[in-house]
């Protein structure tokens, strides 16, 4: 079979089957091509996106702004590593720092290394300025939280599928429940070793969990009290997704290190960060952390126009305004549904709980429904199924996703 040779949806799905890694269940489906909300399996099936690549694609498949910008500058320079400067990265991390209004940026590549370079920051801070004693340093996390899944990260994941058989694990963290401030106060008031907190502002992976009204606010002040850094995983709900530039923002929460990735690029090359104020960074010098590819002047070009798309196209109100409408439009449906529990979610981060459970098949056999029926969505933990299209969706496109989602549902009531 020639390399370049165009495969039907079977033979793409038996390749990565037989020569791929098996670390996921992708929906049956092989795409070839995306514009804007849409993407195009290779029979040329036209389907709404209602995934966004996790929420990498916030300003729509191959937005040409952000691929002209990753043309341009593959076409002059693509890589110096940091040995060496280049004449990209110091006009992104100003630009970026400006923009999220921080003093520094650290650049790395994925989410979980951005996660990573976070923890790194963190314990650095608490030993070198807070003056915990050395090894002693401990992170508040949450049940139920994903944040990636290096072997460090998995070791405080609640999900026995990411961290089962990957021991020894890593120690220094405590875990509590989410959207739980009687938990984070009684940690914090009995270990004075407490370094940080690392939060998602929504839990997405969990089934886009949404926090009281106040958790975020409250938990900062707490942190505040008791000297302990809030870091915010924004990496999923950050850059528009939940109809604020990130979801802390619901809440005036200022995280004392804010963790982006995904849509840090717009889905074209792989970006992220940690963000924090100098008497945070500062801690970090030559050799105490790195990426060969961070900070890259492609990915810096890329990030730069990626920004700008979103504040340009005003992402974020889009996001806030067409949320709303879909939670809404649902509730009617869901009024006289059998099959869906309830909506929930920020902006258009949202899902719907399927009546059954989480190991009967019914989300995933709705997923493949829908499929059938021009949209593509994914189940997540068993009954859930989580809905986020681009930003760039239109009103009327939304409102035929809707009627999309609703006609597939009503196969399934009872």
């Amino acid at each position: 079979m020639a390399v370049l040779e165009q495969l039907t949806s079977q033979q793409a799905i038996d390749l990565e089957k037989r020569y791929g890694s098996n670390t996921y269940h992708p929906l049956p489906v092989v795409l070839s091509k995306g514009e804007g909300v849409f993407v195009w399996d290779v029979n040329g099936k036209k389907y709404y996106d209602f995934l966004s690549a996790y929420s990498a694609v916030n300003q729509g498949h191959c937005h040409p702004k952000i691929v002209n910008a990753l043309i341009k500058q593959a076409q002059t320079l693509t890589l110096t590593s940091r040995a060496f400067h280049n004449d990209v990265l110091g006009k992104y991390e100003k630009f970026a720092c400006e923009y999220f209004g921080y003093d520094k940026l650290l650049p790395m590549n994925s989410g979980a290394e951005a996660v990573e370079a976070a923890i790194k920051l963190c314990r650095k801070w608490g030993y070198e300025v807070k003056g915990i004693k050395e090894h002693e340093a401990k992170i508040i996390v949450c049940n139920k939280n994903f944040h990636g899944r290096t072997t460090t990260i998995v070791s405080f994941s609640s999900d026995e599928t990411a961290n089962k058989n990957f021991g020894p694990y890593s120690n220094g963290f405590i875990n509590i429940d989410f959207d739980d401030l009687e938990a984070l106060e009684t940690v914090l008031k009995s270990n004075k070793n407490i370094a940080g907190f690392l939060v998602e502002p929504i839990q997405g992976e969990a089934g886009v969990y949404v926090p009281s009204e106040g958790f975020l606010r409250h938990a900062k002040a707490l942190c505040e009290q008791h000297n302990v850094l809030f870091i915010a995983d924004e990496i999923q709900t950050g850059i528009a997704r939940t109809g604020k530039l990130l979801a802390v923002d619901h809440e005036n929460v200022k995280p004392d290190i804010l963790i982006l990735g995904k849509a840090l690029s717009g889905g074209v090359y792989p970006v992220s960060a940690a963000l924090a104020n100098n008497n945070i960074m500062d801690v970090l010098t030559p050799g105490t952390h790195g990426s060969t590819f961070g900070g890259n002047p492609m990915a810096a070009a890329v990030a730069i126009a990626a920004l700008e798309v979103i504040r340009d196209e005003n992402l974020a109100e889009n996001a806030g305004a067409l949320g709303q409408l879909f939670r809404s439009e649902l509730n009617k449906y869901i009024e006289t549904s059998s099959i869906v529990n309830l909506v929930r979610g920020k902006g258009l981060l949202n899902a719907i709980v399927i009546n059954d459970t989480e190991d009967s098949g019914t989300a995933w056999n709705i997923c493949l429904a829908l499929r059938d029926n021009g949209l593509l969505a994914k189940p997540t933990h068993g009954n859930i199924i989580r809905f986020a299209p681009p930003l760039v969706m239109t009103k009327e496109q939304l409102l035929d996703c809707v009627a999309i989602i609703t006609k597939t549902l009503k196969q399934f009531e009872k």
